[in-house]
């Protein structure tokens, strides 16, 4: 990692003490850690950009070492990791509670898959002409991957497809899919301008396997990947956005199963990829796609696999500009925009170019809050506030989807 602004997440799993640590590189520096010592929170991009990792107590020492002999300073972020894990639990239950009693689903809490599922099928049930919970297949471990379709038309209209949680830690993404598909069931008069030409299909649970791991114990709360068995390895999991058939193993994903960025054993290996691969491909008509992930603030388009500009990088780079500019205007949340190359970092078998590639024209990826304060633990209160900045851009990406046809 040479000449990078390093975080350093620092966690006593054993104990259950954690820390977050900062620091500057200094250039010419190698940080040769190994997976099992290291979690990259925000992988190393350019020089001077910030990198974050969590890093176990059993490391920190060696880390802390070997930043200082490097000269390397670095701070703290966060002072507990598991305190913040603590917190979130506890609020969890509080919420669960608060819901048995008034029987409305809170919005402003963070729920298990049994729980979205449950509020998708009501979801379905109370808009009936609206809604339909759509199963589009089955995750490794035989889950349903369900898609909410919002129509008020007939088959084969152009479409737009949204996606949350393919990454299953990141947890704002799949409480923000939530509110967002609540708010497109409430007839939002830009939505209705939408839903009057176009579908939207909104997959809230892209990851389900690794999001239900997630909430198994608050040691497993950082898994990133599915839970696919890699054969001659005793490591598990796939990162279903380096997993596309788009630069498949190219630059950016790995080839160790071990890593949190292993492409898999072949492009679309994994069912929760290729059931929307061929959703996407059967359905022939979708104008737009967008998944959402967290973190760093930032909305970003293809290309991630390669340096050279996409076809449409005019169009799509004014349309990012014009939502970021729409997102900040709600609380003054500040995102960065870009193609992903020149953005955050070169990734292969993404999500949003194999999309492009595949004729969608409107392919976006969204980074959510924040940019490192919580990383991947952004506190409950901000599950909203989020949602509802993002929601202008969404629309803006939606509506220009719908008045552009191509």
């Amino acid at each position: 990692m040479r000449g990078f602004l390093l975080v350093v997440a620092v966690a006593v799993a054993a104990c259950g003490e954690e820390l977050f640590v900062g620091a500057r590189g200094a250039g010419g520096v190698n940080l040769p850690l190994s997976p099992s010592q290291v979690d990259f929170w925000r992988g190393p991009t350019k020089p001077n950009l910030p990198v974050d990792l969590r890093v176990p107590f059993r490391s920190l020492q060696a880390v802390k070492s070997f930043l200082e002999a490097n000269g390397v300073a670095y701070s703290v972020m966060i002072e507990d990791v598991q305190e913040l894990l603590d917190e979130e639990k506890r609020t969890m239950a509080l919420s669960r509670r608060l819901e048995r009693s008034t029987g409305a689903f809170d919005f402003a809490s963070y729920h298990t898959i049994e729980e979205i599922y449950g509020w998708m099928e009501a979801l379905a049930a109370a808009h009936p002409g609206l809604v339909t919970r759509l199963q589009i297949g089955q995750s490794y471990e035989k889950r349903p991957l369900y898609v909410l379709k919002f129509s008020t038309g007939g088959a084969g209209r152009p479409a737009i497809w949204l996606d949350t949680g393919i990454h299953s830690r990141e947890w704002i993404t799949q409480a923000t899919g939530v509110w967002t598909a609540n708010k497109v069931g409430a007839s939002d008069p830009a939505v209705t301008a939408i839903l009057d030409s176009m579908d939207i299909f909104f997959e809230i649970v892209t990851n389900p396997d690794g999001f239900a791991y997630t909430h198994s114990t608050v040691s497993n709360r950082l898994w990133r990947k599915t839970r696919s068995v890699n054969a001659g390895s005793s490591c598990v999991g796939v990162d279903p956005n380096r997993n596309w058939d788009v630069g498949f193993g190219g630059p950016g994903s790995s080839s160790n199963p071990c890593s949190e960025t292993y492409h898999g054993p072949y492009a679309h290996s994994e069912s929760e990829v290729s059931a929307i691969a061929d959703f996407i491909l059967r359905h022939g008509n979708v104008k737009a796609a967008v998944s959402i992930h967290s973190y760093s603030q930032m909305l970003m388009f293809p290309y991630g696999y390669k340096a050279a500009p996409a076809p449409d990088r005019r169009e799509l780079n004014d349309l990012a500009a014009e939502a970021v500019r729409d997102l900040a205007a709600v609380y003054g949340t500040e995102y960065t925009y870009g193609s992903i190359i020149d953005t955050i970092y070169q990734a292969a078998g993404t999500t949003v170019d194999w999309a492009y590639d595949n004729g969608v024209k409107f392919s976006y990826t969204f980074e959510l809050r924040d940019t490192g304060r919580y990383g991947f633990l952004l506190p409950a209160g901000q599950i909203v506030p989020t949602a509802r900045e993002t929601w202008p851009a969404l629309l803006d990406i939606m509506l220009h989807a719908l008045e552009h046809p191509y």
